[in-house]
This record gives structure tokens, C-alpha cells and sequence, in this order.
């Protein structure tokens, strides 16, 4: 189906008021956290480029994107593999391109490419179900092989967003729950072996899981044992989600982050800033923002002219779902530290226009969810 005038009444205009109002929430809280700096300029640049991208994909006929699925996975794991040999580590990380403006992580478009791909698979299965375990082979090796290169730069916090979604994706087409529990088997084995293998070969241990990674499931645990060190951040982010309390401290007001007392305090942490000047009922709005986010994502879904749609949106859905509850959860120690920002609220580039892109598919399928007369 090509563009129409006529789609535009099907754009639904709830997600566009919505993103507006997280684009409030990410302005006013980096620049409170970096009052000094251009980094909410910068945002409210990435934004706008966003904005075009969004466009730009309505445009795009959905056919289109379907039909080019494969060829955009293939392009993803390319540019993953070319950071082994071209990408300088950041923050410990081989995760990204430094163009020179700006640093460009691939792993954020390939959930895109991924969900895509796994949403043309699973449709051209035309729903027949997967009768034993080694059926779903295909499937893990799509989501296997970001999730191995993603794990080796080594970045956990990402590889468990391609995990929400692979699991999302496969609950929505109705894959049996004998193979979700044997795959709860495997990690379950998977941990063990891993708890054992620290107890007893601490050596090969440290190889398998960066220290830096250890540091913070030990600072998640029991953050006061190192309050100076890889409990800091947490213990930081809790002092400023507390002083908030009701209605916050004000705008501008919070002193945790534009202090630096909480550290990445315009990306990973900035949930913290936001619930220190707004308090608990401003935490409170912006997590009914992604709320309705995710409602209107799944209706569309839903309503969706065919399973592909509904596979994408799934998918879409496993990744912000995760990825919000990830974010918050850190930064009141309900989780471990990850890395993982907040979807359009933190600073950056590449996660910003990653999802303008997986709104503006979203959108594609949704204003395409019913047939036009006379076509």
C-alpha cells in the first residue's frame, strides 16, 4: 500500500502527544543535570532530527520494510563485527563508531533489524505452531548471533533488552510454555554454573564476567559495602529520588546531579534528577507517560491488519517495557546498574533516534491498520 493523504487521520496522534511530553521531561532534566553545558541544545537537536527520521518512515510503504528485513540484519551484524576492528572502547565498552560529531552505537539500531526480521520470520510461519524445542532453532540463532557480539564488547545491559524481546515475540505467536520453562532451565544451569565457577576458579571466572560487571551486581546487593566505590552511584541516586519526596525540590533546584554527585546524571541516571526536582507525583507522570506508551503500542498491535505488524509491535514492546523498567529500577537499587538509558528521556544520539525509528514503524502500522477505499 502506497502513502495516502488520506492515512494521515489513522496516525495515532496519542503517541505524538506523548513523546512531547517525555521530550519536556528529558529537556528540563539534562539541562538541570549539565546546567553548564549544550547538551539539552543538543538534545532538542537530536530530537528534531528524530522527528524528520519519524516522518520519513511513514512514508516508507510497510511492505517495504518487511521485504527489506533480512537484508537490514545482515547490515546490523556487519556493523557490529566492524567494531572489533575499527571501534575504540568507551566506558570500558567496544560498542561504538566515534564519526567524529558524534558516536554512533549500532547495537541500538540492530534491535530494530532484529525485531523486523524475527516479525517477517515468525509471519511467513503463518502461525503454525513449534511442536518440539529444536523447532525453534531459526529463531534463537536470529536473536543468537547480535546477542554473542553484543556480549563480547561486553555490554549485559543490551543483550538482556534483545532477551526481553526474543521472549515477547515468542509469547505473542504462542510458542509452548514447555519450551519457556526449558529455556528457564538453561539459564537457571547457566547461573549455577557461574556461581560455581566463581567459588571455584575465580581466574576463569574474571575472563567470562568483566570485573566492572561483578562490581555492580555486588553494589546492587549491598551498596554500603562500597559506598565510596561501585556503590556510590546507587547510593547517590537513592539520597536524590528521597529528597524529592511529594512535589520535589523544584525546578533547577536538585543539587545531586548538577553537582556530579550522581554520575551520568543527563543519561543512565536521569530518572534520579527528574524524581529529586519533581518528587514522587512528577516520577509518577512520567512513568504514566510510558505507560500509555506501551497501551498504545499494544493496541496497535492488536489492531493490526496483519501478523506481522502484530510481531513488530510485540517486539517493540518487549524492548521499552525492559529497557524502562531496567532504568528506573536502578536508580532506586531495585536493579542492578546496566547502562541502559531511559527510552527519549536520557541524552544520546543513537538510543534517541533508535527509537524515533521504532515509533515511526509503530505509527506505519498503525495508520495502515485499515484498508482504504478505492485503492
Amino acid at each position: 500500500m502506497v502513502f495516502s493523504k488520506r492515512l494521515i487521520k489513522y496516525i495515532d496522534y496519542w503517541i505524538i502527544l506523548i513523546i512531547i511530553g517525555l521530550a519536556m521531561f528529558s529537556y528540563f532534566g539534562i539541562s538541570s543535570a549539565k546546567p553548564d553545558s549544550s547538551y539539552a541544545l543538543k538534545q532538542l537537536i537530536w530530537y528534531g532530527l528524530g522527528l524528520i527520521v519519524l516522518l520519513v518512515i511513514l512514508y516508507v510503504d510497510n511492505d517495504l520494510i518487511r521485504h527489506y528485513a533480512y537484508f537490514a540484519y545482515v547490515v546490523g551484524i556487519v556493523l557490529l563485527l566492524g567494531l572489533f576492528l575499527f571501534a575504540g572502547k568507551t566506558k570500558g565498552i567496544t560498542g561504538w563508531y566515534n564519526l567524529g560529531f558524534f558516536k554512533f552505537q549500532p547495537a541500538e539500531l540492530m534491535k530494530i533489524f532484529t525485531i523486523i526480521t524475527v516479525a517477517k520470520y515468525l509471519d511467513k510461519r503463518q502461525e503454525k505452531r513449534f511442536e518440539s524445542f529444536i523447532e525453534l532453532f531459526p529463531l534463537f540463532l536470529i536473536f543468537g548471533v547480535p546477542l554473542l557480539l553484543i556480549l563480547i564488547q561486553p555490554d549485559l545491559g543490551t543483550a538482556l533488552v534483545f532477551v526481553s524481546i526474543m521472549l515477547s515475540m515468542m509469547l505473542v505467536y504462542g510458542v509452548k510454555g514447555k519450551h519457556f520453562a526449558i529455556l528457564g532451565g538453561i539459564a537457571g544451569l547457566g547461573l549455577l554454573g557461574l556461581t560455581l565457577l566463581y567459588k571455584f576458579n575465580q581466574e576463569l571466572f574474571s575472563k567470562l564476567v568483566p570485573p566492572h560487571q561483578l562490581n555492580r551486581l555486588v553494589s546492587f546487593i549491598d551498596p554500603s559495602k562500597d559506598p565510596l566505590g561501585s556503590g556510590y552511584q546507587v547510593i547517590q541516586s537513592l539520597i536524590a529520588v528521597g529528597s524529592g519526596q511529594l512535589y520535589g525540590v523544584g525546578l533547577y533546584q536538585g543539587q545531586q546531579g548538577k553537582n556530579n554527585w550522581v554520575p551520568e546524571a543527563h543519561t543512565d541516571f536521569i530518572f534520579s534528577v527528574i524524581a529529586e526536582e519533581h518528587g514522587f507525583i512528577g516520577a509518577s507522570i512520567l512513568i504514566l507517560l510510558f505507560f500509555l506508551l506501551i497501551y498504545r503500542i499494544v493496541h496497535i498491535g492488536i489492531n493490526s491488519q496483519d501478523r506481522f505488524g502484530t510481531y513488530v509491535a510485540a517486539g517493540m514492546v518487549g524492548m521499552f517495557v525492559f529497557t524502562i523498567f531496567e532504568n528506573v529500577g536502578m536508580t532506586i537499587g531495585l536493579m542492578p546498574i546496566t547502562g541502559i538509558p531511559l527510552p527519549f528521556v536520557s541524552y544520546g544520539g543513537s538510543s534517541l533516534l533508535t527509537n524515533f525509528i521504532s515509533i515511526g514503524i509503530i505509527l506505519n502500522i498503525g495508520m495502515r491498520r485499515k484498508p482504504l477505499m478505492f485503492e
